[in-house]
């Protein structure tokens, strides 16, 4: 990679695919929403109709579902215009000329020289009046254009949408592709009837559409705004600059045969003007020609245009007709070669089904007319019919070829629309890397909503290049929203059972025993017979992953291997997995840390995570080439690392290794090719087992067999001999004491990435170093992501880096200065230089230890009990403590350290790691546990074995009154409360007394 981190900013590569409604919101930014009406009264009076002219505009909008009619003031003299103009703002001024139509036009030209901004239109009251204004023309120039009522009030609807397309063209071609019907005609008698019966089709046509896809109200309101914008000109000139200026948006041209060209009215204006629009056009539109004189219709043929007498007795049917069959308003049609319908289609849906199905025949005739291409550009489906419109027919050597490209272009155009967002349930779609997935509504809850960023994110980011080498990409993912819970606890009558029971097994029968809805049971049915791969039902609770209080790994995640050769058994599996999911919000250890963080259970509600397992199946035990966590704040750098370089932890198989706290491979995606530990530690602490789920297993209970059912531990030269630790792993020469990247030879394997971090086989450090980066700045705050890497290169013929989940970590809050020159020596009970917490601690007495005499590391989870036991005593009274003991605390390897869960050390305030004779200190960051920690501002301190700078004084707790003592820990309690000072950013913490 040559790119410089250092120079990525999201500013300057976050380019956000702006959604539908995004782009809606933008649309139509100029609407007439106050009209100014200057008429005399009786003109008002004639116009008005006994009062009932506003509700017949407000009818006509109405009727369209059109959602806000402009308001209408009526004055009766140019004085009162002028005055009213000088206190209010409007939008569009429409003088009435009556009979006295000099006085119309004296007002006009006053309103003109005072407004001059504001569009003013000229309203004669019928057809006779017309020649008068025809022939004054272009003294007329402070009149943006004249109409002529007729008695019809539609009319209105028409002058004030064409000022409004006049004004937004420019801007919602720009912004959303719309598409433009260019009307040239120079009658004011035509346009007049013209345009009125444009919008009305147009509206028709864009609300059944709406009806058809709208998401809720606003949604429909937003999607009228995307309709085509109809042009009305007058001269030839000013055609040609339309068709220049939106060539790429044009719908269809409907143009008169004489009209001015070049300051003259000219016979073959028209003509030359749809010749010029077809020479010009990259692909064809449909053209009509009009006009009176018959013998047009000749020419119109010649160049291929439609015609329409405009003497015709069913003029506004003939244009209609034009609309619906030429520009695809309406149904699409299917005929056979001889043009005769075979079948049609209402909808989009209706659209694809029979494009699978319709004759050989049919394809052929509409694939020559561009017919497909016309109706989805009528529809606003506009990628998808600039996708089609290229295409030839001759190109394609069967019909079946032909057909498989349009299902094609139909099933990427829509995929393009829905990538990176949510969608409602569609089995199709279930298995799809680039979308989330809705099973049943309400929040996504924490782990979700993160999902969701990062799935929306990654769109929106070209990664391809940034990282060429690798897909970035989300498992595939379906999300049971937390309405789902309420509903199940609701029609179940589960409230007072669950709130008042204190025994969680109890509870969690109530939960089996309950039923889904059906339509969440057909929706699960339906998801397990689309997706055959293993998968992970993982709990999203409201408050899972929050910027103030992560529950990380407080509730269940069950992996299931979905292998079941019968759906019902897979479907069993699912529903069961998701109710214990459901019921691990009663846990001991979620009770916990409700008490401890202060909420109410009753606040939490359950949204769940059903997402594919990454990984391939090697030899009947399925996992990922690499599982890891990655940190953008590093609290331990070594050499010349800084905190805010941040770290990761990987290691083969499932990432359970990882957040399970059990030996793993810790390094700087900035400096990966540091290794802070010698070649003994490293043999001495590499991975020796890993985690893979079990395939050869299809059906297990549960219940009994909790969140690892399914899932074994293996010896991690099982991965040697399924081939995935070739680029893992380096092999131990004990002739040169010394590494080799790759598994060849005999010595033993160490698991640490060599071929990937130090000889960059894959980008595996520059990605996480851009994610991190990326990440911090998108949320605000340090970040932690989890991610699994599969080497397989199916899509792109790349290997695919997956990101599992994102989740803050604390904020660095205000520091703490700590001067050890300002305590006595004999005051401190503890100095430590590598640590985490941030601010100031002075009412804990109780210290809680494990006796470093008696430490036995076979005994650890004894030990564990017994701390349990001491934690519930400080919960019965509400203090807090110091714990102290050898070893990573919270790790899932009782070798390496304390296998404490959160929920029994709750009450501890402050946590010390101590380093032993023979057990070496290595901190468990990237793990659940240590998430908590962290995400609580609970103190968490390292004091090495043999170590110059940092001390603790155990002589001291000798010394204090024993309050309590096990096999293995004793509790002690100072006379006076220990003061614990904590710098976050230096690393740096003091306890003293």
């Amino acid at each position: 990679m040559n790119i410089n981190i250092d120079d990525i900013t999201l500013a300057s590569i976050y380019k956000r695919k702006k959604t539908d409604r995004d782009i809606f919101q933008e649309l139509m930014p100029y609407k007439v929403k106050e009209v100014l009406l200057v008429a005399t009264l009786y003109d008002s009076y004639t116009i008005v109709r006994e009062g009932q002219f506003s509700d017949k505009i407000f009818g006509e909008y109405l009727q369209l579902n059109l959602y806000a009619a402009p308001r209408f003031t009526s004055v009766n003299s140019s004085e009162d215009a002028l005055l009213t103009l000088e206190h209010r703002d409007f939008d569009l001024i429409i003088v009435m000329a009556g009979l006295d139509k000099n006085a119309a036009v004296e007002t006009a030209r006053s309103i003109g020289n005072l407004s001059p901004r504001i569009p003013l239109l000229l309203l004669a009251n019928n057809n006779a009046d017309l020649s008068y204004f025809q022939v004054e023309g272009h003294n007329l120039d402070f009149i943006d254009r004249i109409f002529v009522w007729n008695g019809n009030s539609n009319v209105f609807l028409a002058m004030i949408k064409y000022i409004e397309d006049k004004k937004n063209v420019a801007r919602d071609t720009q912004n959303g592709n719309s598409r433009v019907i260019l009307l040239v005609e120079d009658s004011i008698q035509y346009y007049s009837r013209y345009l009125p019966m444009l919008y009305t089709t147009i509206m028709t046509q864009t609300q059944i559409l709406v009806q058809e896809d709208a998401k809720d109200e606003l949604h429909k309101i937003l999607k009228m705004r995307a309709r085509p914008k109809v042009i009305l000109v007058d001269t030839y000139e000013e055609a040609v600059q339309v068709i220049n200026s939106y060539r790429r948006y044009m719908l269809c041209v409907i143009s008169d045969v004489r009209f001015e060209r070049e300051g003259v009215e000219d016979g073959d204006s028209g003509i030359e003007l749809l010749k010029y629009a077809k020479n010009t056009l990259k692909y064809p539109i449909p053209v009509l020609l009009q006009s009176q004189e018959i013998s047009n219709a000749a020419r119109a043929k010649e160049i291929q245009a439609e015609f329409i007498d405009k003497n015709s007795e069913s003029l506004s049917m003939d244009i209609l007709n034009f609309l619906y069959r030429r520009l695809g308003f309406g149904n699409f049609i299917f005929k056979g070669k001889d043009g005769k319908p075979i079948t049609e289609a209402e909808n989009l849906q209706e659209f694809h089904d029979k494009l699978v199905d319709i004759p050989e025949e049919a394809l052929f005739y509409h694939g020559k007319r561009n017919s497909f291409s016309t109706w989805l550009m009528a529809r606003g489906e506009i990628n998808m019919a600039e996708r089609l419109r290229p295409i030839k027919t001759e190109d394609f050597e069967s019909a079946e070829d032909l057909r498989q490209l349009c299902l094609d272009v139909f099933k990427t155009a829509r995929f393009e629309k829905l990538k990176g967002t949510i969608v409602n349930f569609d089995p199709s779609l279930v298995d799809s890397q680039r979308l989330i997935v809705r099973i049943a509504k309400g929040s996504l809850g924490g782990k979700g909503r993160g999902i969701a960023f990062i799935c929306n994110f990654i769109e929106n980011i070209d990664f391809h290049k940034l990282i060429p080498d690798l897909n970035i990409r989300v498992p595939a993912t379906a999300v049971i929203g937390a309405l789902e819970f309420d509903k199940f606890i609701e029609t179940n009558n589960l409230y007072e059972d669950i709130y008042s029971l204190n025994d969680y097994n109890s509870i969690r029968q109530h939960f089996l025993d309950s039923e889904f809805d059906e339509k969440i049971k057909e929706r699960l049915l339906e998801y397990v017979k689309r997706v055959n791969k293993p998968l992970a039902v993982r709990s999203s609770g409201l408050f899972e992953d929050s910027l103030l209080q992560p529950f990380s790994g407080v509730y269940a995640t069950y992996l299931l291997p979905n292998n079941h050769p019968d759906v019902e058994v897979r479907y069993n599996q699912l529903e069961t997995a998701v109710k214990l999911v459901y019921s691990s919000i009663f846990t001991e250890t979620a009770q916990a840390y409700f008490e401890a963080i202060h909420y109410k259970i009753e606040e939490e509600k359950m949204a769940v995570v059903i997402q594919e397992v990454v990984g391939q199946n090697y030899n009947n035990k399925y996992y990922p080439t690499i599982s890891g966590v990655a940190q953008s704040y590093n609290y331990y750098p070594v050499s010349y690392m800084q905190p805010e370089d941040g770290f990761s932890v990987a290691a083969v198989g499932l990432g359970m290794y990882v957040v399970g706290g059990e030996n793993s491979f810790r390094f700087c995606p900035k400096y990966p090719n540091i290794n802070p530990t010698t070649i003994g530690d490293l043999l001495r602490n590499s991975q020796r087992d890993f985690y893979a789920i079990d395939l050869s297993v299809s059906e297990i209970d549960l219940v009994s067999g909790g969140e690892d059912a399914f899932v074994k531990k293996y010896r991690i030269r099982e991965a040697e001999n399924d081939g995935t630790l070739e680029y893992s792993a380096s092999t131990y020469l004990m002739e040169n004491d010394d590494l080799v990247p790759g598994i060849q030879g005999d010595g033993p394997k160490v698991i640490d990435f060599a071929n990937i971090l130090k000889y960059n086989y894959l980008p595996l450090s520059e990605t996480l170093q851009i994610l991190l980066k990326l990440f911090k700045e998108a949320m605000g705050s340090p970040v932690e992501i989890e991610y699994a890497l599969d080497l397989d290169t199916k899509e792109n013929g790349l290997p695919t880096f997956y990101l599992l989940q994102i989740k803050p970590l604390i904020r660095v809050e205000q520091q703490v200065d700590i001067d050890l020159d300002q305590v006595e020596e004999e005051r401190v009970f503890m100095y430590a230089e590598r640590g985490m917490g941030n601010g100031r601690i002075d009412t804990i007495k109780d210290v809680v230890y494990i006796d470093p005499d008696k430490f036995d590391k076979t005994k650890t989870r004894q030990m564990a009990a017994e701390i349990s036991k001491l934690n519930q005593y400080f919960e019965s009274t509400g203090k807090e403590y110091i714990l102290i003991g050898p070893g990573r605390w919270g790790s899932r390897d009782p070798f390496t350290g304390i296998p404490v869960l959160w929920a029994q050390i709750s009450k501890a305030r402050v946590i010390v790691e101590m380093g032993l004779p023979n057990f070496p200190l290595d901190a468990s960051l990237g793990s659940h546990f240590f998430h908590n920690v962290t995400s609580m501002n609970v103190g968490y301190f390292s004091v090495p074995h043999n170590t110059n700078s940092a001390r603790m004084n155990m002589d001291v707790l000798k010394h204090q009154k024993l309050v309590d003592e096990t096999g293995f820990v004793k509790h002690v309690e100072f006379e006076k409360p220990l003061t614990v000072l904590m710098n976050g950013k230096r690393r740096h913490a003091l306890i003293y007394m």
